[in-house]
């Protein structure tokens, strides 16, 4: 029996015991890919039709969740702390002039590119007028700054920090920034520049002009070499300085208060998140007895599973479908794939590069020991593939629920047309979730919320980020596999990416705050006896 035939049996330890003379062969041949994930996908349908098996089995005792299932594993000898509210520095009067910054992509890519923004303008001891988002094709969202944080909190939190307007002065609007030279593309600037950059090239721009305005501006700040106290302050515009304006909070804490069932939660998280919304409860709805949650961030939409270049199942349609997307919004990748030799998508899946699909994430939170009765929370736009492609895991997890089916239709109304301020509520239900799991590392979201929970969840908030490449391998063995084996490889690929470790060298404050400029590391003696 295939790995994805046997794992609809798990549950409540069905498949050891109603099945415990069968195995599971892994489904990927590298000879013929797509029929292989043709045939899982249509395995999945059937199954899913013949779930009736026997009241025996279901009635059998289930065995206890593994210890870990719901904990972080800890260094007992260190505890860390948020201390990125902590300065040491002078305000900057921002005498250099001003610097205008155009975001792009969804609400993740441009909080990075916010906080960004605030420490070249410490840098440049310029002053930074409040971020512009740019409408983007894929997202279609016209929400600005202040349609998702409260620019007064952010103004008033940083200004001893840095000097920010909310608009230009008047002598400036009329330039033709263009012409005069003070339009910078991310064409002009690298990747992850140094300061060094911007001291050379930005800041002689910005004396004789009084002006620069990046457009862009995606990932276009090094995470090392940085300044101490420069890298603390984009913790602290990212923790601290960016809260969502109250629409939003009052609707995340609604989503929080009925996956939790009115149980209280960690208060330093829930006052940065809700803020006057943290503890309030909702009295409608639900009455069950409080209760953990799990929330998973599916990231399988449509413009995911394009960019990917990797197959999924869905044979001639959904390669002409995804060949479409990828010409309408990402040409430059289709301009590759006329122009260049590119890896297969056996070559790509096996590698890790593809993101975990959603029956692909139902066999893994299975393996890791989540019962069929676990409350889940579904983060994510619209699943590609809708709800075929989602039958597994609800039919397998019943208590799983997505924000538009926990909201009323007058609740999630004021958000339907913005994308951005609905990814803000997932937001928020991930990070104050019991567990997240991301099935994508490279996922803005997942790294910002996994980061958020790290900074604020005092080790007490576990994060599962799967090794891709350790799953492909996992899932696409040819050779036969009891299904505790398979359990026993989950687990222990989870449990190695599981650990929190300080940051790397290079590695992203936001999703990696542990380290000496975002937090604050501790003897757990001296914390006791303080």
């Amino acid at each position: 029996m295939q790995i994805f035939h046997l794992s609809i049996f798990y549950w409540e330890e069905v498949v050891p015991f109603c099945f415990s003379q069968t195995q599971m062969q892994g489904s990927l041949s590298r000879d013929n890919e797509q029929m292989a994930w043709k045939s899982q996908i249509t395995s999945w349908s059937h199954v899913l039709q013949a779930t009736g098996f026997g009241s025996s089995c279901l009635g059998r005792k289930s065995k206890p969740e593994p210890k870990d299932l719901w904990q972080e594993p800890l260094d007992p000898a260190v505890s860390w702390t948020p201390c990125a509210n902590q300065r040491s520095w002078e305000t900057c009067e921002g005498n250099n002039g001003y610097i205008l910054v155009s975001a792009t992509g969804g609400i993740n890519q441009q909080r990075v590119a916010i906080c960004n923004a605030v420490a070249v303008a410490r840098l440049l001891n310029s002053t930074l007028v409040i971020p512009h988002f740019s409408y983007n094709s894929v997202w279609k969202d016209k929400s600005q700054f202040s349609d998702i944080y409260q620019a007064e909190h952010f103004i008033d939190y940083l200004k001893a920090d840095i000097r920010i307007v909310k608009e230009l002065p008047v002598e400036l609007r009329s330039l033709d920034l263009e012409a005069i030279g003070s339009l910078v593309t991310d064409d002009e600037v690298m990747k992850e520049s140094k300061p060094s950059f911007y001291l050379k090239k930005i800041l002689p721009i910005l004396i004789k002009n009084s002006v620069v305005h990046f457009v862009g501006f995606g990932n276009r700040l090094a995470f090392d070499p940085i300044p101490f106290e420069l890298q603390r302050l984009r913790c602290r515009c990212n923790f601290h300085a960016l809260r969502f304006v109250d629409k939003i909070q009052e609707t995340g804490a609604l989503l929080v208060q009925r996956m939790r069932k009115h149980r209280s939660h960690s208060a330093p998280l829930e006052q940065n998140l809700l803020g006057a919304f943290a503890g309030k409860p909702d009295m409608t709805g639900l009455k069950n007895l409080p209760s953990k949650y799990l929330a998973v961030h599916l990231r399988f939409e449509i413009d995911m599973a394009a960019y990917s270049m990797c197959y999924f199942g869905g044979g001639k349609d959904e390669i002409e479908e995804l060949e479409a997307y990828r010409a309408a919004h990402f040409p430059a990748l289709t301009l590759l794939r006329k122009t260049k030799k590119i890896p297969s998508a056996a070559f790509l899946r096996s590698e890790g590069q593809c993101p975990l699909t959603p029956e692909e994430a139902v066999l893994m939170l299975a393996a890791l020991g989540f019962k069929r009765r676990t409350n889940i929370y579904v983060a994510g736009a619209q699943i590609y593939g809708g709800k075929s492609r989602m039958a597994a895991m609800t039919s397998l997890y019943p208590n799983l629920v997505t924000k538009e089916t926990l909201l009323s239709s007058s609740e999630i109304e004021p958000f339907r047309n913005f994308s951005s301020q609905l990814a803000a509520l997932d937001f928020i239900a991930c990070a104050a979730a019991d567990a997240f799991a991301m099935t994508d590392s490279g996922s803005q979201l997942s790294s910002l919320v996994s980061g958020y929970r790290m900074y604020y969840g005092d080790g007490r908030l576990p994060t599962i980020r799967p090794n891709k490449r350790r799953l492909a391998s996992i899932f696409s063995k040819n050779s036969t596999i009891e299904w505790k084996e398979f359990e026993r490889r989950v687990r222990k690929a989870i449990r190695q990416t599981k650990q929190v470790f300080e940051r790397p060298i290079a590695r992203s404050v936001y999703r990696h705050p542990r380290c000496p400029e975002c937090m604050c590391k501790i003897n757990d003696t001296i914390a006791l006896l303080s």
